[in-house]
């Protein structure tokens, strides 16, 4: 895989949305600091990830994958990493009991800095500037010195990373993530929630059969796995200057690891396969994962595969599908099928996000509701058809009491938008829509485990 390969292979080959940076001396220098920064993750985490990942490629788990569309400088704080990391737990709760399997839950923190943008340039009062990138590279504040893209912003993504994932650490393993805290995982602002109370009486149950464990001798102190979890970060692995500058080789095994994510991904604007960004992810080991929107055809697919993967390796490769409601029936049975003829091993993922962004006449970008469970109800139903496996949910999603996609329990209308629209980029889902969210996804893994074991018992009697 990694013949003729090295980290900055990708350097001179075509590459898109990446800035210009005026001072291209002063962007060396910040990479080279960062080269001798210590990694912010390590190689056994991302192999163990992508161990759990060819389980699920393998229809034995499921995969959770979530988080902000992009992080922000100004809103680092520890209450809103906590927040985050409590809907994503009480998700895996939701998505466990239904599927009956692990959840591998990965967020997308500690590194979701930059964005693609569909446009070089922004227009506001008649003044242009270049677009915002994200806060690795430049400031959403709209003025000129505030655009120009400043390298030193890598150093504080890698602070901001390093700090997070010290955080996150000690929830998953401090007993923070302990099932006997199911209850305390509720928001306030979901509590009286329709979602709220369903969540409840799931955790309800949760409890009477922790219950039962411990009078069986399985308790915190007996078995880790109720009291911790495993929990692994991924982001777009889009600003290639900053990946390669965290790549390191793993001395155990003298492989390249990206030590900036347990997993990257390749965006859908940059899967060119003879791009950069597609160069880069084909040398390290990390499990990575790839977007496919409607634009992408089988026979690229197979070629993009072959390029990344291969080897065929199980847990190398997640395909993160993000159609549109209106296009997922047309566009995704081609690659399922182009997939399964060709026995590549996947993990199928979706992203019932990126496809339905609207623009509404006030202004606002949103995301309605119903289109996001429209793609989702949809693409599982195609795989249940084409009998290939719907293996995990991908979406933006935030702890915090956001007013950004219209619909749901919650009913949040055009008109309340304005109250609580905080976005740097992208409209994500609150914990009350995303907690609704894992209800849906949940009936959909409920049915599925229940055909399963109908066609199990047919063969048995069959054989019988």
């Amino acid at each position: 895989m990694t013949e003729n390969w090295s980290p900055d292979s990708w350097r001179g080959l075509p590459i898109r949305q990446v800035p210009g940076y005026p001072d291209e001396a002063a962007l060396a220098r910040v990479e080279e600091t960062l080269h001798r920064f210590p990694p912010l993750v390590f190689a056994g985490e991302a192999r163990r990830l992508k161990e759990r990942l060819a389980a699920v490629a393998a229809g034995k788990a499921f995969l959770l994958q979530g988080g902000d569309c992009a992080e922000s400088f100004a809103e680092f704080h520890p209450n809103n990493i906590r927040d985050m990391f409590k809907v994503l737990l009480q998700m895996a709760v939701v998505l466990t009991f239904a599927a009956g399997c692990p959840v591998v839950k990965v967020g997308r923190i500690a590194g979701q800095f930059a964005k693609p943008r569909s446009s070089e340039t922004e227009t506001q009062n008649g003044q242009t500037l270049p677009s915002y990138r994200g806060d690795i590279i430049n400031s959403l504040d709209f003025d000129a010195a505030a655009r120009e893209p400043d390298p030193a912003r890598m150093i504080q993504a890698y602070s901001q990373s390093a700090a997070t994932l010290n955080l996150l650490r000690a929830f998953a393993q401090g007993g923070y993530a302990d099932l006997h805290r199911v209850h305390t995982w509720n928001q306030d602002f979901v509590a009286d929630s329709p979602q709220g109370e369903r969540y409840r009486a799931l955790a309800d149950r949760l409890t009477e059969t922790l219950d039962f464990m411990a009078a069986c001798g399985l308790n915190s102190d007996t078995t880790p796995q109720i009291r911790e979890t495993e929990f692994y970060t991924c982001h777009e692995g889009l600003f290639l200057s900053y990946e390669e500058a965290l790549t390191r080789i793993d001395s155990t095994t003298g492989d390249w690891y990206d030590c900036s994510a347990h997993l990257v991904w390749i965006g859908d604007r940059t899967r060119q396969v003879d791009g950069a960004h597609v160069e880069f992810m084909r040398g390290i080991k990390n499990p990575i994962g790839m977007k496919c929107g409607p634009t992408l055809e089988p026979d690229d697919l197979l070629r993009l595969i072959e390029r990344l993967n291969p080897e065929n390796e199980p847990g190398r490769l997640t395909l993160i599908t993000r159609m549109g409601s209106d296009k997922v029936e047309e566009k995704l049975p081609p690659l399922l099928r182009a997939i399964k003829r060709e026995g590549c091993e996947v993990v199928w993922c979706i992203d019932p996000m990126h496809g339905n962004r609207i623009t509404l006449g006030n202004g606002y970008n949103t995301r309605p509701f119903s289109r996001i469970l429209d793609e989702v109800h949809a693409a599982f139903a195609i795989h249940a058809a084409e009998g290939t496996y719907a293996g995990g949910i991908h979406c933006e999603l935030t702890g915090q009491d956001v007013t950004e996609c219209i619909g749901g329990a919650q009913a949040i209308s055009e008109a309340s938008l304005a109250e609580r629209y905080l976005t740097h980029c992208d409209p994500r889902l609150n914990a009350s829509q995303a907690i609704e969210l894992a209800f849906e996804i949940a009936e959909a893994l409920k049915q599925r485990r229940q055909r399963n074991g109908a066609n199990g018992m047919r063969r048995f009697a069959a054989v019988a």
